[in-house]
């Protein structure tokens, strides 16, 4: 089955404008990167998320723990209330969502060094 991230980034983009959010309010409250919130929303970046990147927006932005989820595979969202049908609370979706994490961390950190390293160039150059 394919894929709609076209329709993912419609819905995000849709009903933070409903909300009056800005992007990084939405990273802020769902504790998602806003990386990947402007990749979802935008739609620049398709590949795979984790289901648990998805729950936790969909949960943000006011929606059905598996509304994103069933927007990308095509489905009709379930309605606020409906009981979640499968959780994907399993060891390996843990441990996707903990590998994306530190992925984005580790890009992060390399932001960081590089910013640090041209500073101190900076300051070294400034000396001399």
């Amino acid at each position: 089955m394919s894929e709609d991230w076209a329709a993912v980034a419609k819905a995000i983009d849709e009903r933070v404008h409903e909300l009056g959010w800005r992007q990084r309010e939405l990273a802020e409250r769902s504790h998602v990167s806003q990386a990947i919130v402007r990749e979802l929303q935008h739609h620049t970046v398709e590949r795979r998320r984790s289901p648990r990147t998805l729950e936790s927006l969909s949960v943000t932005l006011g929606w059905h723990p598996q509304h994103l989820d069933a927007v990308v595979h095509g489905r009709t969202p379930s309605e606020v209330d409906e009981p979640v049908t499968d959780p994907g609370d399993t060891v390996w979706s843990r441990l996707e969502g903990i590998e994306t994490r530190l992925a984005e961390i580790a890009e992060r950190l390399d932001e960081l060094h590089t910013d640090l390293s041209t500073v101190i160039r900076h300051v070294r150059d400034s000396k001399e």
